[in-house]
């Protein structure tokens, strides 16, 4: 079926994830709420799947991702996608180019404007862009070899972080303190990882995608930033066609790691964080879920480190009107909305179940709202690692 000139909505969204996050079927509720009706693209073992909330599911196949996505584009008769993870939004890119004329049109709907995507998966492209744009950004280089990152070491000094495109949740990232955790880091981070570790991660993970790694190894980009000291914070935001629709910023409290994902949050007014999301929507022409990566330096001030092209775990909390992102979506995408979730009153939030499993007698399981999906039994059941019957594909 053609996407193109569609006049009525029916107000389907499907969600498309390759991996198990839990922030999916979160999102998939506050849609629900809104009115909408939601399908779900994802592995057999994600616990979207697992939802109350999805009406209907389209097993994701690692191997014909683009066919796999196309049938179920097609049987569901959708009238928006979400990504919901980094590699999500690749396949959708390349989804856009198998038949133009039918999908593009759907995929550019969903995402914005698709020639803006070079950019904005580029970790030095997106953040340059940025700071083009007038956000305040820490110095960001290009290193395509070791002689390149000693010329920009030499400039920025230490610590320095070191990143590579094509990577999230932290993987991808390192913080070094001399030239030679700096070369040690380019080189791993740059060069695919040995067959052998490949095959190893991908059984003890559970992840087919390792093997890809094995079988068409691929030399990630690299890029330097100057290193800010301070806390992390973030912004989870909707667009559409440029323009924020709705908007959470937050500090980060405590999380996996120096620079892995929040297990708790405080939601914050910070104008420095709006005006960045703003920003950010606009020069890349975005629709969507999305979010930008902060650091807040001893000053207080903002400094945005990343943009992370789809749904954001921080990004599901409702926090009321103009704060509970797939309402907002919505209502720009469709025109209307039924209704939305309770707002949380409490601004600092427990992320379930991270925190819980990372420190049981941690401060802020007695202080902080607790994001359980109470309203959503076997999702919660997965989350403890309960054994739960999943709906079928």
């Amino acid at each position: 079926m053609s996407y193109r000139g569609r006049l009525a909505m029916s107000r389907k969204i499907l969600l498309v994830t390759t991996v198990g996050w839990s922030s999916v079927p979160r999102y998939a509720a506050g849609f629900v709420a809104a009115g909408c009706e939601i399908e779900a693209f994802a592995p057999a073992h994600a616990p979207v799947m697992a939802s109350r909330y999805v009406s209907q599911h389209h097993l994701y196949d690692a191997f014909t991702p683009i066919s796999a996505l196309r049938q179920a584009v097609e049987n569901s008769d959708c009238d928006l996608l979400v990504a919901c993870d980094d590699r999500a939004v690749n396949i959708l890119l390349r989804f856009a180019q198998v038949d133009e004329g039918a999908f593009r049109p759907l995929v550019s709907r969903s995402l914005g404007r698709l020639e803006a995507y070079a950019d904005v998966l580029s970790r030095n492209g997106s953040i340059v862009a940025l700071r083009d744009a007038g956000v305040p950004v820490p110095d960001t280089f290009a290193v395509p070899n070791e002689e390149t990152l000693d010329a920009v070491l030499s400039q920025i000094g230490f610590p320095a972080v070191i990143k590579a495109d094509g990577s999230w949740g932290g993987d991808g990232v390192a913080i070094v303190e001399d030239r030679d955790q700096a070369i040690a880091a380019f080189r791993r981070l740059s060069n695919p990882p040995s067959r052998l570790r490949s095959v190893a991660r991908a059984v003890r993970r559970k992840d087919v995608h390792f093997l890809f790694d094995a079988l068409s190894p691929v030399r990630r980009e690299i890029s330097v930033q100057r290193f800010i000291p301070g806390t992390s914070a973030a912004s989870g935001f909707a667009c559409w066609e440029g323009k924020v629709v709705g908007l959470i910023c937050y500090d980060i409290l405590a999380s996996d790691g120096t620079i892995g994902p929040p297990n708790v949050i405080r939601r914050v007014d910070d104008p420095e964080m709006e005006r960045a999301s703003r920003i950010a929507a606009e020069r890349f022409g975005l629709s969507g879920l999305h979010g930008l990566d902060f650091i807040r330096d001893r000053d207080g001030h903002v400094h945005a480190i990343e943009i992370n092209p789809r749904a954001t775990q921080g990004g599901t909390l409702p926090f009321g009107p103009g704060r509970d992102l797939p309402a907002g979506l919505a209502a720009a995408a469709f025109g209307a909305i039924d209704g939305m979730r309770d707002a949380i009153v409490n601004n600092t939030v427990v992320l379930f179940p991270r925190e819980w499993q990372h420190d049981a007698q941690s401060a802020w399981l007695k202080t902080g709202h607790h994001d359980v999906p109470w309203d959503d039994p076997k999702v919660f059941r997965m989350a403890l690692g309960m054994p739960g019957k999943r709906k079928s594909a």
